[in-house]
């Protein structure tokens, strides 16, 4: 795997047009990090926006007590790190892999080049952090208003693919803190959800079995969970 297929499948850059991916492809340096290896810490100088070709990345805050909390697990496509880039301030969390992953790292310095010297560009950007500040809402939303059932069911809904399939973190721990629950909480969430027939959970393996039943739950209106 090279730097510019990773590049090309980003999904922030999505709106650009083909030459400025291009661009953006040829800056772009690949590396190959083994599972637990640091990216970069909390208060290091951003070293550019990272792009997830295979492979899982965890973004995670680290209180003084020792206790994480995720913010965000980038899979294929997903990148992390581009508000400290484009506002030019240290990274304000660590990032760590959580499985052997690829990822393409287009340096700060070129990334604002792009920015200062295409217009269109900037825009196209600008409306795809848009919807990933639509995105940060609605993680906000889950966490204040959201019950531990309504949490877990509304991200198998974002999340299940062909078929209604959701493949979980190997590392149940990392979605169990993004989703500010504890694992213990989140494996006993996932029986009741199976229990009641919304889901056929099996290892790491989900599969959505009533979409409609899973949707009351994530919006609170369904008590049997």
């Amino acid at each position: 795997m090279s730097a510019a297929p990773i590049v090309e499948r980003c999904r922030l850059f999505a709106r650009l047009q083909p030459a400025a991916r291009a661009r953006l492809a040829a800056t772009a340096r690949l590396h190959e990090v083994a599972a637990g290896t640091t990216l970069f810490r909390q208060g290091d100088e951003c070293p550019g926006i990272f792009i997830v070709g295979r492979g899982l990345v965890r973004v995670f805050k680290l209180a003084p007590s020792g206790k994480e909390q995720v913010l965000h697990l980038a899979g294929a496509g997903a990148t992390f790190a581009e508000a400290a880039v484009i506002g030019g301030f240290p990274c304000p969390a660590f990032a760590q892999a959580v499985e052997d992953s690829s990822v393409a790292l287009i340096p700060a310095a070129d990334f604002q080049a792009f920015l200062k010297s295409d217009h269109q560009g900037c825009i196209d950007l600008l409306a795809s952090l848009a919807g990933w500040l639509h995105h940060v809402v609605d993680l906000l939303e889950d966490l204040t208003l959201r019950d531990a059932a309504g949490r877990l069911a509304r991200h198998l809904i974002q999340h299940a693919g062909a078929g209604g399939r959701v493949t979980l973190p190997s590392m149940r721990k990392h979605l169990a803190s993004q989703l500010n629950l504890t694992p213990e909480t989140l494996s006993r969430t996932l029986r009741r959800l199976d229990q009641d027939g919304c889901i056929s959970a099996e290892r790491d393996e989900i599969m959505v079995v009533d979409a409609e039943r899973l949707s009351a739950v994530a919006e609170g209106l369904y008590p049997h969970v």
